[in-house]
């Protein structure tokens, strides 16, 4: 008699505890309209992957996810989302940002706001600078254009090469961070040319002629994934460049998994620098896609926009946990300064002196599978690589 009391006493304590558990709001910033709406439906897949995979770990807490769009990479938008989310929604963090320039306008509210910030794609490499509550899941553009830089000349023995990039930040941050590496191992950047911004997808064959009149070893592109990235590879194609002897190499947004098909033939044989793709090798991976596809269909792909969205969430479940679900912004800090976590993407952790990424950089050549498909092929691997405009304290970089 006791003991079943004692069993029902335990029952009704679990049962009381599920039904009084913890919410914990987070506001989720993203482009769910417009022309970034795929990689927007990245970022909330990506975060939906993480809360089926991980539902364990959740309780006692409930993670409740208001979104908003902020449909462009104008900023405006993404800073009147972010004030809403705060005022209106009382929101206990904030997550998202596809694009550098709404997370640079977004910065001010979120210093005022006084709210745990994860930036889950946006890559400008000075945006943690902005704001102390800041924390990023993602990348910046200096951890694959440095790394590719290097690679170029002491891998692929280039001697020469041409810089194409959108003209936002994250274009610039590409062509700086490239550039310097690069030219710091013996390379020579003989051309840089802005091609278009990031809302619109330019015509880039006028761009691709005047690379292919300049004859370099290597055409180094950064636009933004998506769209933007399959008429990369299409007008590469169409040019013949391959065939004229250039080749194109960039970060991994031109490869990007949800498009790589689309790309047909010109893609293989691309060179990209960068922390994800699908096909990488490991067990957290491998379980990821196989629930990917389960419930999105079979030709479905997680991309690196998803990762940072999963890793995000990872974060913030980690803050949530440290803080007893309080989420006070200084604690869930100051407990994500130095986290270590086991992703798809292989081991990564937060830089605790810059509130930035420390993860594993892939090189990666694009093949032909014997299922016909397209494939990202590893060649070799960085381990546990830093933000290195920062840690170079390169211009806006520098700490204030």
């Amino acid at each position: 008699m006791i003991k079943r009391m004692l069993a029902a006493t335990a029952a009704l304590a679990i049962t009381t505890a599920f039904a009084q558990a913890q919410e914990v709001k987070i506001g989720l910033v993203a482009p769910f309209t417009g022309i970034g709406a795929e990689l927007g439906q990245q970022i909330d897949r990506g975060v939906q992957q993480f809360l089926k995979l991980n539902a364990g770990k959740i309780a006692p807490y409930k993670l409740t996810i208001i979104k908003r769009d902020d449909k462009n990479p104008s900023g405006a938008d993404s800073k009147v989302a972010v004030q809403e989310l705060l005022t209106q929604e009382n929101v206990d963090a904030l997550a998202g940002w596809i694009y550098s320039p709404n997370a640079i306008a977004s910065a001010p509210v979120v210093s005022a706001g006084k709210k745990l910030a994860v930036i889950m794609n946006a890559g400008t490499a000075f945006i943690t600078n902005l704001s102390p509550y800041y924390v990023r899941t993602s990348f910046s553009m200096w951890h694959a254009g440095f790394a590719l830089g290097e690679a170029a000349a002491k891998q692929l023995k280039a001697k020469t090469a041409v810089v194409g990039y959108s003209d936002f930040p994250p274009g610039k941050d590409s062509l700086a961070a490239f550039k310097r590496a690069f030219e710091a191992n013996g390379g020579q950047v003989i051309d840089e040319i802005p091609m278009g911004g990031p809302a619109q997808v330019p015509d880039f064959t006028p761009f691709f002629q005047r690379v292919k009149d300049k004859k370099p070893d290597l055409f180094f592109v950064f636009v933004p994934a998506g769209d933007h990235a399959l008429a990369v590879v299409k007008t590469y194609g169409a040019l013949g460049m391959k065939a004229a002897g250039i080749k194109l190499i960039g970060p991994g947004d031109i490869t990007q998994d949800i498009k790589l098909q689309a790309m047909g033939d010109a893609a293989i044989g691309l060179i990209t620098m960068h922390h994800y793709n699908a096909d990488l090798d490991n067990p957290v991976n491998k379980a990821l896609v196989a629930s990917w596809k389960k419930d999105y269909g079979a030709d479905a792909t997680p991309d690196f926009v998803a990762i940072g969205a999963y890793d995000g969430m990872a974060a913030i479940l980690h803050a949530v946990q440290a803080t007893k679900g309080k989420m006070d912004p200084d604690a869930a800090l100051a407990a994500l300064k130095g986290w270590k976590y086991d992703s798809p993407r292989g081991p990564i952790a937060i830089d605790p002196e810059t509130r930035d990424i420390i993860m594993n950089e892939y090189l990666v050549e694009v093949v032909k599978g014997a299922d016909g498909k397209l494939h990202q092929k590893v060649l070799g691997k960085i381990d546990a690589v830093k933000d290195a405009c920062k840690a170079q304290k390169i211009g806006p970089c520098a700490p204030k």
